[in-house]
């Protein structure tokens, strides 16, 4: 018999202020009986619940129960920032582009949010949460301002729509005087990630998919031709099991000594008064990604996605035990602090709301692992810092596996190579965290 056991389960430092704003959800149905299913998807992030949608596409009549270890939208879901990107986004590169022609790559991005959009609109999802504004790489320094303008050749090389923006315009969208110009790309929907998900949680359910959450998977065995998973208090057995738990695929065994596990630090300040909104300026909404990929992300949201208010997010810190240490979220609250207060002195020393880490997964040679494991046992994992749009696509590419759909989106995964072999301990921690340290440092203007 062959047996799976969860060496760990997600733990979460500081709360997930995305689904905060939301309010409580009303509690489902608890998985607290044995029972059976053609599938069952262990997760319900954006991989987790496109991957149940798919599988809903693919096999209307299909019994498909999603287990999630504690509540929708508390997990990454609820941490990220809501960057849906279609364009080239290498984050170990200088400015994004990585290498190679990147145009099957963003044909596969477009077609993510193309199955975005469609379930916002068959699950009426409310259309704040999936905002098709596009995203700015902002510039605050001469050499990021380079690596913009290098980024812009190879986009216009790929034939992809931006625009350079200056100082003043840059000051006139964000309030801030902070940066020198930026790069806007129209592509980019800007989520509202946790109401995006509880809205597609809700609408599977309607569908008839059984979502149990705070159902933990603490391990999964082959009992004849099938799976048993089990929770803390119930079991299911099923034939193909979608394991779409991002890093946490090591903890069940597979891919170990693989997988870089990182934490992203993030702050949001409380809603902003109507004295504070005239001190600031600028729109209502913006989305700002470093045009250095170590810099910081902005983000500033209205009431129809939460509130008046501002996400800082930056720096990064490789934990391979996939817990963030309380210092860790201390540190970087207190330089993400000093960096609002650089953008927006009008405001400076507003204390923040909420402050969390996010896990993040990456392999060191940028590839994910959405292809079949072992018999019946189906990957979505690894989405390489892209958790929403590259979430997307590995569920996909899962649930086609899991029904033996051909697709390009499958296709595009199955030709990938293993994730690269990692140095070992404490190299691997050691070296990466000076690493990431040095380049957030020589960042550290953007």
């Amino acid at each position: 018999m062959t047996a799976r056991q969860a060496r760990q389960l997600p733990e979460h430092r500081g709360p997930a202020a995305w689904n905060a704003l939301l309010g409580p959800a009303p509690s489902g149905p608890e998985l607290d009986a044995d029972t059976a299913a053609d599938f069952v998807v262990v997760g319900a992030g954006f991989a987790g619940l496109a991957a149940a949608r798919r599988l809903r596409q693919l096999q209307p009549g299909a019994r498909i129960v999603v287990l999630e270890a504690g509540r929708v939208g508390e997990g990454a879901t609820g941490r990220n920032s809501g960057f849906m990107i279609d364009l080239p986004h290498e984050l170990t590169s200088e400015d994004y582009a990585g290498a190679g022609d990147d145009r099957s790559l963003i044909a596969l991005n477009r077609k993510a949010i193309s199955f975005a959009r469609e379930t916002v609109k068959e699950y009426e999802i409310n259309r704040d949460f999936f905002d098709p504004a596009g995203k700015i790489n902002g510039a605050a320094s001469r050499r990021a301002e380079r690596n913009n303008r290098a980024y812009a050749r190879h986009l216009s090389g790929l034939g992809e729509r931006h625009e350079m923006l200056d100082a003043r315009q840059m000051a006139e969208i964000t309030g801030s005087a902070h940066y020198v110009s930026g790069l806007y790309t129209p592509g980019t929907v800007m989520l509202q990630p946790a109401g995006y998900i509880r809205g597609m949680a809700a609408g599977l359910r309607r569908d008839g998919v059984r979502l149990f959450e705070n159902a933990a998977v603490t391990g999964f065995a082959r009992v004849g031709s099938d799976w048993r998973v089990a929770t803390a208090k119930a079991q299911i057995t099923t034939p193909r099991v979608i394991l779409a738990v991002n890093g946490f695929l090591e903890s069940f065994g597979y891919a170990r000594g693989r997988l870089m596990q990182l934490f992203l630090f993030a702050v949001m300040t409380p809603e902003l008064t109507p004295a504070q909104l005239g001190r600031l300026g600028g729109a209502a909404r913006w989305g700002i990604t470093p045009s250095d990929p170590m810099g910081t992300t902005m983000r500033r949201i209205d009431g129809g996605q939460g509130g008046n208010r501002i996400v800082t997010r930056t720096c990064a810190v490789l934990r391979p035990g996939m817990r963030a240490r309380r210092q860790d979220l201390a540190r970087a609250s207190a330089v993400m602090q000093a960096k609002f207060d650089r953008r927006f002195p009008q405001l400076a020393g507003l204390a923040m709301q909420y402050q969390w880490a996010g896990h993040l997964c990456l392999s060191l040679n940028g590839v994910s692992v959405a292809r079949e494991l072992e018999e019946g046992v189906i990957s979505a994992c690894v989405q390489n810092g892209l958790g929403t749009t590259r979430g997307t696509l590995t569920g996909i590419a899962a649930a086609e596996v899991a029904c033996g759909v051909p697709s390009e989106i499958r296709a595009y995964f199955a030709q990938q190579d293993r994730p690269g072999r990692l140095p070992p301990q404490p190299l691997r921690e050691i070296g990466a965290n000076a690493v990431l340290r040095w380049k957030e440092w020589k960042a550290r203007a953007e």
